[in-house]
């Protein structure tokens, strides 16, 4: 519990941060495993989905969630198992 008022306000902005940061991550990462369960299965889908998760994993480096190096490694995995399947 926060003893001064502005340890309170910083706790209260915390919480919000976080509850931002989780969606933001866990949709992202439901994209991800979405797309490397369409890519395993060979389903013709997954070149129009994979933009969708793309995006998702931009929108989460810009907004701080995973890093900008870590954001460019995933697309690269994921690019890489989709160029595969032709």
């Amino acid at each position: 519990m926060p003893n001064k008022k502005s340890a309170a306000k910083e706790l209260r902005k915390a919480v919000k941060r976080n509850a931002v940061n989780k969606k933001v991550s866990t949709k992202m990462k439901n994209l991800v495993k979405t797309s490397l369960k369409q890519i395993k299965d060979s389903d013709k889908k997954v070149k129009e989905d994979i933009k969708t998760t793309i995006q998702a994993i931009d929108k989460a480096a810009k907004k701080g969630v995973i890093k900008k190096n870590t954001a460019a490694r995933k697309k690269s995995r994921l690019m890489i198992k989709a160029n595969q399947l032709k």
